[in-house]
Formats: structure tokens, sequence, C-alpha cells
């Protein structure tokens, strides 16, 4: 394919972008605003585009992608609650922290059991059903997502690395299934996690002290 046709093929993507990918990705973006400033409404607002982006997935195939943000929507919940969370002082239970040895441990086997899992399962699923599925990339997001996404409840500095990776993994792997509008998200949640990596462990610092 020439270079011409792809530069047409990426403008009429765009054009067929529908107002749901839209507003996932308006609402996913102010989302990780709201993460980096470590304001609550990460939770609430983040909803709004984990759900969008179930149904954008599935109807593209993106099966993990799918499942993580499902994962997303369920773990919005959980970590709305934990951020709620104040003591008999009136302060914040949970506080952004770095992870302990061991701690870092625990994110590489969680990381490694999601990634075995997702990728064993997409490898069927392109085998039998959906040959477009694209197993090691799509469960490589996946996995590093889920990582990211428990840590970032537990307001653990590395979940911002996760989230890197993350990014990183699903700028092509939408791009490829014809939404660079995505892909573009992406390209910005990857610029903004690099901030949000350096508020917070500026914060960390801060709680430390």
């Amino acid at each position: 394919m020439r270079l011409h046709e792809i530069y047409q093929q990426i403008i009429q993507d765009f054009k067929n972008s529908s107002l749901l990918e839209y507003a996932a990705i308006i609402s996913g973006i102010a989302s990780v605003w709201f993460s980096r400033i470590e304001n609550i409404l990460v939770y609430p607002v983040g909803l709004i585009s984990t759900i969008g982006y179930v149904y954008i997935s599935f109807n593209n195939h993106l099966f993990g992608e799918a499942t993580v943000n499902l994962y997303y929507t369920a773990m919005s919940i959980y970590g709305w609650a934990m951020w709620a969370k104040r003591d008999l002082q009136n302060e914040h239970v949970v506080r952004i922290t770095y992870s302990s040895a061991r701690e870092w441990k625990q994110q590489l086997l969680f990381f490694a059991a999601f990634y075995t899992a997702v990728f064993i399962a997409l490898t069927f699923l392109k085998r039998s059903f959906y040959p477009e599925t694209i197993p090691a990339g799509d469960a490589f997001a996946t996995a590093t997502a889920f990582t990211g996404m428990w840590l970032m409840a537990r307001k653990k500095v590395e979940s911002w690395y996760w989230w890197l990776a993350t990014n990183i993994a699903s700028v092509p792997l939408y791009f490829v299934k014809h939404l660079p509008l995505t892909s573009l998200y992406y390209i910005i949640l990857l610029v903004m996690a690099v901030f949000g990596l350096i508020e917070w462990k500026k914060r960390a610092k801060e709680t430390h002290a």
C-alpha cells in the first residue's frame, strides 16, 4: 500500500469514528487528568470511558481489551471506595507510596499470570473463531492494564509504569483495527502518564516525609 493510500485510509477511519468513541476518549482523558492530581473524580468519570470501550473493543474483536475494560469498570468501583476511605482525623487512609521489593514481585507475578491466561484464550479464539485477533499484543496491553489499575486503586507510584507500557502497546493495536482516533487517544494518555508519574513521585516523597 502506498503512502497516499495509507493517508486516505487514516482520514476515512477518522471520519468513521463514532460518537461513542469520542465520548469514551474525552472521558478517558479527563479521568487520567483527575488521577494525576489525585482527585477521586478519576473513577466516576472513568466509568464512562471504560463502559464505552467494552462495546468498542468487542465490536472490533479486541477481546483482551474488552476484558480489561470490564475489569476497569469493576476496579473503578473498588478504587472509588478505597480513595474515599478516611480515618478518625478525616485523613485519607490510602496515600501515594512506592512499592516494596515484595510488592514488586507480586506485581510481576500478577502480570505474568494474566498475560499467560489471556494469551492462551486469545490464541484459541484466533484459531477457532476470530482470525483478526492479535493474541500477543492484545494480551500484553491487557495484562499491563490489569496490573496498573490494581496498583492505582492502592495509590502506588509504580502504577504509572504499567500505564506507560499499556499505552505504548495500545497505539499500534488500535491503529491496525482502523481506530486511529483511539490510537491518538493512547498517545495522549502516554504523554499524560509521564506527567502523572512525575507528580506521584513528588507526592510519594511528601507522604514519606
